[in-house]
């Protein structure tokens, strides 16, 4: 059992640091975009490493080989993007959480990694659907909760971070920083 709460507790960091990210630039408590936004990255951090486990039998060495590449380049062209429009007009501005779009791309870069649990998985003798329901639960969970958490920290905090820098500029230099950790982990 803590083995699973490590595991969920490790993929949960970046859906938190992203959620801190996100808090910041929305700037004030918005209850049901925090819940969106919390559901689709524990929902997607459950969903990745089934998606792992399910199909490790046929293409395990070939999404190995790629999925770090897939992450870093989405969150690449977000904080990319984040970087860009902060140098322009407030009115211009269109990475928003509130947007399904932002939150659905944040949701997969940040859970691409876990389809490489879900090999592991595979590899260490989960071999039914049932023996995966507490380990995918508790990661859904946790990156549920770490998310909303990250969220409420943003918006504390964000308020006092914006007088200094631009939400959007420390944002896509976070999800950038993220994506460069994602490579260079795999690529090492």
């Amino acid at each position: 059992m803590l083995e699973h709460l490590l595991i969920a507790l490790a993929l949960a960091m970046d859906c938190f640091t992203v959620s801190v990210v996100c808090g910041v630039v929305v700037r004030k408590n918005q209850a049901p975009l925090m819940l969106k936004l919390a559901f689709l990255f524990g929902f997607f951090q459950a969903l990745m490493p089934l998606i792992g486990w399910l199909l490790t039998s046929s293409f395990q060495s070939y999404l190995e080989s790629f999925d770090h590449w897939v992450a870093f380049g989405m969150l690449a062209f977000i904080g990319g993007k984040m970087i860009v429009e902060s140098f322009g007009e407030e009115e211009s501005k269109s990475i928003n959480p509130s947007h399904f779009r932002t939150r659905i791309s944040l949701a997969i870069a940040t859970s691409i990694d876990a389809l490489a649990v879900g090999i592991t998985y595979a590899c260490s003798g989960y071999n039914s659907l049932g023996s995966l329901a507490i380990p995918l639960s508790m990661i859904g969970l946790v990156s549920f909760v770490l998310s909303i958490c990250g969220f409420v920290l943003g918006v504390k905090f964000g308020n006092g971070i914006v007088k200094k820098v631009h939400p959007e500029l420390l944002g896509g230099l976070v999800l950038l920083g993220i994506g460069v950790k994602i490579l260079i982990e795999h690529l090492s």
